[in-house]
């Protein structure tokens, strides 16, 4: 698809008229998709498509049209002939965009990664026996992603990767559970049994009474599915340049009056671990990584070609939120965690997250799946739902404790038109004074 695309690309080219630019982009995605109730297979499938987006320019003034590919090369030529047509003669009926940034030196590229993937049918078998038992609900979404971007200017890139995404929940009764997640690019059987080996000694907690506890503050143990819930929130204006220049970024207390966080918090937008390619939809290549967060203090925003276009900064991802986030790990062991908690809250999961002061940077949220209350270092108990009220510049600033040496890899699941490629690596955290309000 790779040639594919380039002839295609070729083609068109050859068919602009003096002072227009075309900018070309293509996404290709092949994916197994398997979905389990009871520990079988409920439905299996195959999705395979193909996204074509054209952006005609003329000096200020831009338009775009996109359709799916047949694979037939006459006749997707033929409809994207009869796109540009209709995109050139609507040009002149646009206002002129001052916005308008591409890029104009040329950069090729051309990246394959390693398909370390194991078979669908090998990864299926491996779940139904480590399962088995079990009440198992979930989704298993594996294969190869590509996208392409070519320009009237000369620039040709490339980028196909390969990822898997299964995404449970065990049933112990009625709406108790365990909700787990295992992504990647390749497919590792211990560390697979491993969380299934967590969710069999949990579960048996599951059908004791829930232990309810009362508004207050608690220490607390994150784990990274439940971090990540945060910055899912955190991400969308938390980071780029244009909700920082407009004052509304949540972490505008970092910008203006100085707050830092803890010293043990860095950030980076990570291209070089992540799913996504290292150029933009407009041909610009993205650094390998930046650092939005340094021991603690602000650093870096991320700036697409709009943003970067009006505020006069170098472009330097596709999208203002995160794609790719790592955040450093910390020295707490795996198997000390709970010793350390000592008396508190496991946080396995939230949900529902949302800011309840934007401008201090609150999230208020809810606890959900297999919380748990722990004693002496022990979980005795599951937690009856909380909700949760606190702040960022405490969670990850002055009440943070320690982060975990070990960091999980976590993958978008949503499915939603087609695969995420947003990722995350991140540790647990274990936090003191986090406050529950009901």
């Amino acid at each position: 698809m790779e040639n594919y695309f380039r002839d295609l690309s070729t083609k068109l080219f050859s068919q602009l008229q003096a002072d227009e630019v075309l900018l070309i982009n293509y996404e290709e995605e092949k994916s197994d998709f398997s979905r389990f109730n009871h520990n079988r297979i409920r439905q299996a499938g195959f999705v395979h498509q193909q996204h074509f987006k054209l952006d005609l320019i003329n000096h200020k003034r831009q338009c775009s049209a996109s359709f799916n590919l047949s694979g037939e090369l006459e006749n997707d030529l033929s409809l994207a002939q009869s796109l540009l047509n209709n995109l050139r003669s609507q040009l002149n009926y646009l206002p002129e965009n001052p916005f308008i940034h591409y890029a104009t030196n040329i950069n090729n590229s051309s990246f394959f990664g390693e398909n370390r993937l194991p078979s669908t049918e090998e990864a299926i078998a491996q779940i139904i026996e480590n399962a088995k038992g079990l009440d198992l609900v979930g989704i298993l979404a594996s294969g190869e992603i590509s996208q392409g971007f070519a320009n009237s200017l000369g620039q040709f890139n490339w980028h196909t990767d390969y990822s898997f995404n299964f995404d449970w929940s065990i049933y112990q009764n009625s709406d108790k559970a365990i909700k787990q997640n295992y992504a990647g690019k390749q497919w590792n059987t211990e560390v697979f049994q491993e969380k299934f080996s967590f969710a069999q000694q949990t579960l048996p907690l599951l059908s004791l009474a829930a232990k309810t506890i009362s508004p207050g503050k608690y220490r607390v143990y994150l784990s990274p599915s439940a971090l990540y819930e945060l910055f899912e929130l955190l991400n969308w204006g938390g980071f780029g340049l244009k909700s920082h220049r407009t004052a509304q970024t949540p972490l505008i207390k970092m910008i203006k009056d100085g707050v830092n966080l803890s010293d043990k918090i860095s950030l980076t937008e990570n291209h070089k671990t992540g799913l996504t390619p290292e150029f933009t939809h407009q041909g610009f290549i993205k650094p390998s990584d930046i650092n939005l967060i340094n021991n603690g203090h602000y650093k870096d925003c991320l700036n697409n070609h709009r943003s970067a276009m009006e505020y006069g900064e170098s472009v330097n991802c596709s999208i203002e939120h995160p794609q790719s986030l790592v955040m450093n790990a910390g020295s707490l062991q795996q198997n000390k965690i709970l010793g350390t908690l000592g008396t508190g809250v496991y946080i396995s999961n939230l949900w529902y997250c949302n800011y309840s002061d934007r401008n201090n940077c609150r999230i208020t949220g809810m606890t959900r799946f297999a919380c748990l209350w722990v004693e002496n270092g022990k979980p005795v108990a599951p937690l009856g739902v909380m909700r949760f009220d606190e702040s960022i510049y405490h969670i990850l600033g002055d009440n943070l404790i320690a982060l975990t040496k070990d960091r999980e890899e976590i993958l978008n699941s949503s499915t939603y038109e087609k695969r995420s490629e947003a990722s995350a690596q991140l540790p647990g955290a274990l936090v003191d004074n986090f406050t529950f309000t009901l």
